[in-house]
C-alpha cells in the first residue's frame, strides 16, 4: 500500500509540473502576442451568441417584410391606390371644399349645359383666379386643365377674360364678369354653354392667397424683359412699393412681385407677346415657376407643411374621390407632359373698340374656335371635331 501511495503522489507532482509549464508557456505566448499589438478577447458565452443570432435574424426578417410591402404598394396598382387614397384624403381635408360643395350642389350641382361634350378618357377642371379690387370680384385668369388618358397628356387651355360670351339670365358680356354675377356655378355654366366642353370640377384662389402660396414656397424664379421690369417698378401692379425693385434678367420674386407680374398686359413679355396674350403667357410662366419651385429638393417635413398650408388657401368643389381619380389618372398613365393652348386662336376673332355696348371685347368665331379646342382637348382630327359639334 505504501508503494501505491508513493506512485500516486509521484503522478500528482508530475501533473502539477506539466500544468505549471503549460501555464508558463501560455503566459509567454500571450506576452509575445501583446508585444505585437494583439489583445486577448473574452470568449462569448454560447447564450450570448445565440441571442445575437436571434436579433440579426429578426432584423433580416423585418427588412424583408419592409421590402415586400414597398414592392406591393408601389409595384402594384392596388398598392398604389392606397397612396392615392391617403394623399387625396390629406388634400381634401386641408382645402376649403365642404361648404363650397354644398353651395355648388344647391345651385345646380352636377348638372351640365346642353351640348357640353364629355368623353370617358378626358376630365376637365376649371382653374381660376379671383381679382378683388374696388369691390369688384372678377375672374382675372381662367384655364381649363384637361387630363387626357387617351394620348397621356395634361393640357392647359387659357381662356381670354375679355371674350364676349352669352351669360344665362344676363346680357352678353365679357367672360370675366360671370363669376361676379353668379359665382362659380354661373361661371362653369357659362363656359360649358359657350365653349361646349363639360367641366367636371373647379379650383380657385384669390389674389391674396396666391401671394401667400408663393411666399410659402420661398418665392419663385422668373426671367423679366427690360420693358417688363421698368413697367413693374413704376406702376402699382406690384402693390407694395418696397417690392418695386425688379431688374431685367433672372429675378427671384416674392408673392407680391409675382402677383404684379401676372397682371401686366400693357407691355410686351420677354419674347414679344403683348396685350391679353402677354398676360396669359405670364400666367403660364408663373405657374411653371411655382411647379418648379415645389419640385426642388426640400426637407420632407417642409414639403408637407407647405402643402398643408397652401391647400388652405385653395377653394374647390372637388370631392375626395375626384382628387383620388385625378392622381391615379396621372400616375397610372405616366403623364409627364404639359401642353398649353389658348382660346381664341389666331385668325378666329375680332377685337373692336366697342361691341353691343361693351368696350374692347374679344368677339370669337365660335365654330372655328370650338373645332380647335376639340382638337386640342380631345385629340380629335378636324373631321372628328366638326362631327362632334354637330
Amino acid at each position: 500500500m505504501s508503494n501505491r501511495y508513493e506512485e500516486d503522489l509521484l503522478k500528482q507532482q508530475v501533473l502539477e509540473i506539466m500544468n505549471d509549464e503549460k501555464a508558463e508557456k501560455d503566459t509567454t505566448e500571450i506576452e509575445e502576442r501583446e508585444e505585437q499589438g494583439w489583445a486577448p478577447q473574452p470568449k462569448k458565452s454560447p447564450s450570448r451568441k445565440k441571442k445575437n443570432h436571434k436579433v440579426l435574424k429578426m432584423a433580416g426578417i423585418m427588412v424583408l417584410i419592409l421590402l415586400i410591402l414597398i414592392v406591393l404598394i408601389i409595384g402594384t396598382k392596388p398598392g398604389r391606390s392606397i397612396i392615392y387614397k391617403s394623399a387625396s384624403t390629406f388634400a381634401s381635408h386641408n382645402m376649403n371644399n365642404e361648404e363650397i360643395i354644398k353651395e355648388y350642389d344647391a345651385a345646380g350641382g352636377a348638372e351640365h349645359a346642353d351640348g357640353a361634350r364629355h368623353e370617358d378618357y378626358v376630365t376637365n377642371y376649371l382653374i381660376f383666379g379671383i381679382e378683388e379690387f374696388g369691390g369688384a370680384r372678377n375672374t382675372d385668369s381662367m384655364m381649363i386643365a384637361s387630363i387626357n388618358t387617351k394620348d397621356d397628356t395634361l393640357k392647359l387651355t387659357s381662356l381670354l377674360r375679355d371674350s364676349y360670351v352669352d351669360i344665362q339670365g344676363y346680357k352678353a358680356n365679357k367672360l370675366n364678369s360671370a363669376y361676379a354675377r353668379g359665382g362659380a356655378r354661373l361661371l362653369v355654366d357659362t363656359i360649358e354653354k359657350n365653349y361646349k366642353v363639360q367641366i367636371d370640377g373647379y379650383v380657385s384662389v384669390d389674389f391674396k392667397s396666391f401671394e401667400k402660396i408663393v411666399d410659402l414656397l420661398g418665392g419663385v424664379t422668373i426671367e423679366l424683359g427690360k420693358e417688363e421690369a421698368q413697367y413693374l417698378n413704376k406702376t402699382n401692379y406690384i402693390s407694395q412699393k418696397k417690392n418695386r425693385n425688379v431688374k431685367k434678367g433672372v429675378n427671384h420674386l416674392n408673392g407680391n412681385q409675382v402677383m404684379g407680374y401676372v397682371r401686366v398686359r400693357k407691355v410686351k413679355t420677354l419674347g414679344g407677346v403683348n396685350n391679353d396674350y402677354g398676360r396669359i403667357v405670364r400666367q403660364q410662366r408663373a405657374l411653371k415657376a411655382i411647379f418648379d419651385s415645389y419640385k426642388s429638393p426640400k426637407n420632407l417635413f417642409k414639403i408637407l407643411s407647405v402643402t398643408k398650408e397652401s391647400l388652405g388657401y385653395v377653394t374647390t368643389n372637388l370631392t375626395q374621390d375626384q382628387i383620388e381619380k385625378a392622381m391615379a389618372d396621372v400616375v397610372e398613365n405616366k403623364i409627364t407632359t404639359l401642353d398649353t393652348f389658348r382660346i381664341p386662336v389666331d385668325g378666329a376673332f375680332d377685337a373692336p373698340k366697342k361691341y353691343n355696348g361693351i368696350t374692347y371685347p374679344i368677339v370669337l368665331d365660335w365654330d372655328k374656335n370650338r373645332v380647335e379646342l376639340y382638337k386640342f382637348i380631345f385629340d380629335d382630327t378636324e373631321k372628328e371635331a366638326v362631327a362632334a359639334l354637330k
